[in-house]
């Protein structure tokens, strides 16, 4: 998902040895991939493979563990939490937003057909089990007796189906659309208005039964089902509403473990257990106030002082401190990369060549060390480390592009005179933009100085606040600015969709037929050899051509008090208050 830093803290990243996190896709590549969670509960978890669950497995030690928790709960009083966010996300709709600001609320307050568990599994969730035809195009789920909206209405299969058709309604401007029309039958035709609604390869067989239909067989298809674009919506709220069905408490209705019962603007959401969720006796937390404090160093104050619980960005100048005195950080590996969007159709940044000097003139090391002082590694490449197949991380030995932990002030000048601007000469101001944030802002400022010592060229700094930032970044109204991403389920076709023609999410505008290409072979490819194969080629074409500037692979920290337990936080940085508890 498209990743500001303060969701994830995008720049607080990944120790030196990027933690090796192995998934075991059943169904997706034969790609194996292990999250280590550390900070469920405030310790560390063992290491986890993450694999699909049999569909009917019942979680059995889960409910025992519930229980326990729930008993404990009668002498630990009140199970109410405060977690500081440093961002209002820019919707909660499902169907809409891909902003990572979000996902606090989404994942807390939606619920799909299938979602992970605290050890990054792929487990049932409104649907209790599916089945896939022989040819494996065609997908049935089996959803669970009973399923209630939060306002206690039914939930059908019918409302995936208006869930999804929604989002192919290019009135919704829905922004993870490409998703569903990448893999779902006649889907990208419904979105032209080329294909009706029984033509759509979605389909509820009756009540409880819901069937998709996908172009070609897609080994990772049940992953993508993790997705907040493919959650429910209810129907009647939102054609009674409209756009404003998300802007009050009463109109918001949602089906995951949580509901929203106060939205104060610009001070706090309030989000408190849903008594409708299928699986609400297994939800102990009665009462979550995330609040919204945008700087920093003030939330950290109000966690030190026992103000809160819990807050999701930590000011850089402090996390050696906090570390040290074992303030309740919490690390978790992520599949995320720190970049730097640069706009590749806009002169002179169309030019690979000037792309080049951009990423030779940065520093990643003293970045790394002097600005966002956490441990990091250097990135000179897209996907983030920590796909295995076979024991190997399909991204070592790769190429490191010519470029260092260090700046090359000399070939960086040498790529900008190739490139026609000798010494810099004749370069136009380069317009550094970013969005509001304290880290963000020390990045930025330490970015412009490095390029302009090291290339001789101007760079005038901009910044705007979240909504606004991403709105220009969206419509390419930018030249360098301030991004990221992390993976949104646990593949690399996660990435690299963002740099196909045409993808809503392709920020940078680059293009490269045969990359387009490639990205659609990988698509279809169930070989896991030949499908490693084609991602490392595909990755090759265009790291080579400098779309980004890449600066690092990336953890989430964020600091929790130890009383909190049970909590758990996803190798995409979703932070997930389920099976949280109090224990004080």
């Amino acid at each position: 998902m498209v990743q500001g830093y303060p969701r994830s803290n995008i720049h607080l990243n990944k120790e030196e040895k990027i933690m090796k996190k192995k998934l075991s896709l059943a169904l997706a590549l034969g790609l194996v991939c292990s999250s280590v969670l550390t900070g469920c509960g405030g310790g560390n978890a063992e290491t986890q493979p993450q694999t699909i669950a049999a569909p009917t497995t019942e979680a059995a030690t889960e409910a025992a563990t519930t229980e326990a928790v729930q008993a404990e709960t009668e002498a630990n009083g009140a199970q109410e939490m405060v977690f500081v966010l440093s961002n209002e996300p820019d919707g909660i709709d499902p169907g809409v937003t891909n902003n990572s600001f979000a996902s606090t609320f989404l994942v807390n307050c939606f619920e799909g057909l299938v979602t992970y568990d605290a050890t990054g599994t792929v487990v049932p969730g409104n649907a209790e089990s599916w089945d896939i035809s022989e040819d494996g195009t065609v997908y049935t789920f089996h959803l669970r007796d009973g399923l209630k909206w939060s306002d206690g209405t039914d939930l059908t299969a019918e409302d995936y189906v208006y869930a999804l058709q929604r989002v192919l309604n290019p009135e919704t401007a829905g922004q993870y659309v490409d998703i569903v029309t990448a893999y779902v039958k006649n889907a990208k035709e419904y979105y032209a208005g080329e294909a009706t609604a029984e033509e759509l390869g979605v389909k509820a067989v009756d009540p409880q039964t819901l069937e998709i239909t996908l172009i070609q067989p897609t080994s990772f298809f049940i992953d993508l089902l993790t997705m907040w674009v493919f959650d429910p919506v209810q129907k009647a709220t939102i054609e009674a509403n409209g756009d404003q069905w998300t802007a009050s408490p009463e109109t918001y209705v949602c089906n995951g473990p949580f509901k929203i019962t106060e939205m104060n603007m610009g001070e706090s959401m309030v989000l408190e257990k849903n008594e409708h969720y299928w699986d609400a006796e297994n939800v102990t937390m009665e009462k979550v106030t995330l609040r919204y404090i945008l700087d920093t160093s003030t939330a950290l104050t109000a966690y030190e002082s026992g103000e809160v619980d819990g807050i999701r960005n930590i000011p850089s100048s402090d996390y050696a401190r906090l570390k040290a005195e074992n303030a309740g950080i919490q690390s978790v590996p992520n599949y995320g990369t720190v970049y730097y969007n640069i706009n590749c159709e806009k002169e002179p940044y169309n030019n690979p060549l000037v792309r080049k000097a951009l990423n030779l003139a940065v520093d990643r090391q003293a970045i790394i060390d002097n600005v966002v002082q956490v441990d990091a590694a250097p990135a000179y490449n897209f996907l983030a480390p920590g796909y295995v197949v076979d024991g190997t991380d399909i991204t070592e030995g790769r190429s490191d592009r010519g470029l260092s932990p260090n700046a090359d002030p000399e070939a960086a000048k040498a790529a900008l005179a190739e490139a026609g601007y000798p010494d810099g000469e004749g370069f136009p101001t380069l317009q550094l933009s970013y969005y509001s944030d304290d880290t963000v802002k020390k990045v930025v400022e330490a970015m412009a100085e490095m390029l302009e010592t090291n290339l001789g060229i101007e760079v005038e700094i901009t910044s705007n606040d979240w909504a606004i930032f991403y709105e220009n970044v969206q419509k390419g109204n930018y030249e360098v600015a301030a991004m990221g991403w992390s993976a949104d389920y646990t593949h690399p076709m996660s990435f690299l969709p963002l740099l196909v023609t045409d993808d809503a999410n392709n920020n940078s505008f680059y293009s490269n037929p045969e990359y387009d290409a490639m990205v659609e072979q990988i698509k279809a490819e169930t070989d896991p050899a030949k499908a490693v194969e084609l991602i490392k080629q595909a990755e090759d074409l265009v790291m080579d051509e400098y779309p980004f500037i890449n600066l690092y692979y990336k953890a989430n920290n964020f600091l929790m008090k130890d009383y909190v337990k049970g909590y758990y936080m996803l190798s995409n940085g979703n932070l997930c208050f389920k099976n949280a508890s109090i224990s004080k």
